[in-house]
């Protein structure tokens, strides 16, 4: 889970640069593992139950950060507009990003996920009244080029399930999105525990669905939860810490590096031969999203 740093003085150089740049891309591995985690945890468990259960573990770590810190986790500033609608794409996007990662692919799904940065520029455009030139559009087209590359629909091999990928990023996309809304005296602590406790009745809800029986975790399971949610709180500690003290234009690029760490998991835990269309289309879902990402960074730099 992502939020926007709390503002502090950054310390920039080539030291700092060095640092930031091993602890965003140490982030990504993290969150790789965490992913691969809940793909083995959802091949017995309902994905319902392994949301809810990752939602209760989280919604702990962060609630005892905020207590010890001194501060409520229980706020008016949790039923702010924006604050809800983030809960509400945290939920959405989870939902569909952890279906995807136990119905497909784990090489697939990570690669589709890598659409979000395009996502948030689209949307920034559509629904925020950002400007976007014709070269960031362009980039949006091609990495929906990419992404129809990975799902190929109508084709011998499509997988309906693929789709479920591209619910996760939209998901996301509006958590983001509202999150660039979001009033500054909101602690991202507390916006992180809002979120995990989100899952919990999107994960509940889920299972009573598809009516499928939530299972007792073995004692394996267990310590999959625990590690899953270990790996994610410690990729975002080292995430909000890259971005805090080193520059912009080399921490963003760096997120893609967890589509790298992906596909080794893929191939060498799962199996996975991921395809030259899969290839392709990754490549071109990240080539456009880290040209957008640039364009943004460098039209940043002239405001």
């Amino acid at each position: 889970m992502s939020q926007s740093p709390a503002t502090i003085p950054l310390t920039h150089g080539h030291a700092a640069n060095r640092r930031a740049a091993g602890l965003m891309v140490g982030a990504m591995a993290m969150f790789a593992v965490e992913d691969a985690g809940i793909k083995t945890l959802a091949a017995r468990l309902p994905v319902g139950q392994v949301l809810a259960t990752l939602g209760l573990l989280g919604l702990c770590v962060f609630w005892a950060m905020l207590a010890r810190d001194g501060h409520r986790m229980w706020t008016r500033h949790l039923l702010l507009r924006p604050v809800m609608l983030r809960n509400l794409g945290e939920a959405i996007g989870s939902l569909g990003f952890t279906s995807a990662l136990a119905l497909t692919d784990l090489s697939s799904a990570s690669a589709i996920l890598q659409a979000l940065p395009l996502a948030l520029v689209m949307g920034g455009a559509l629904f925020l009244g950002e400007r976007v030139g014709w070269r960031r559009w362009t980039a949006i087209l091609v990495g929906a080029a990419g992404v129809l590359l990975i799902i190929r629909p109508g084709a011998a091999g499509f997988q309906p399930q693929s789709l479920l990928a591209l619910v996760g990023v939209a998901g996301l996309a509006v958590r983001d999105l509202a999150t660039r809304r979001m009033p500054g005296d909101v602690r991202s602590h507390q916006l992180s525990a809002a979120a995990f406790g989100s899952l919990i009745p999107g994960g509940l809800l889920l299972a009573w669905v598809l009516g499928t029986p939530l299972l007792v975790p073995s004692g394996a399971e267990t310590l999959g939860f625990l590690g899953c949610i270990g790996f994610g709180v410690a990729g975002y500690a080292m995430m909000v810490t890259a971005t805090r003290v080193g520059e912009a234009s080399l921490v963003a690029p760096l997120r893609y590096v967890r589509l790298v760490f992906a596909l080794m998991i893929a191939v060498a835990v799962f199996g996975e031969r991921p395809d030259a269309a899969t290839l392709a289309g990754a490549a071109l879902i990240v080539g456009s999203g880290g040209f957008a990402m640039w364009r943004e960074l460098r039209r940043g730099r002239r405001s």
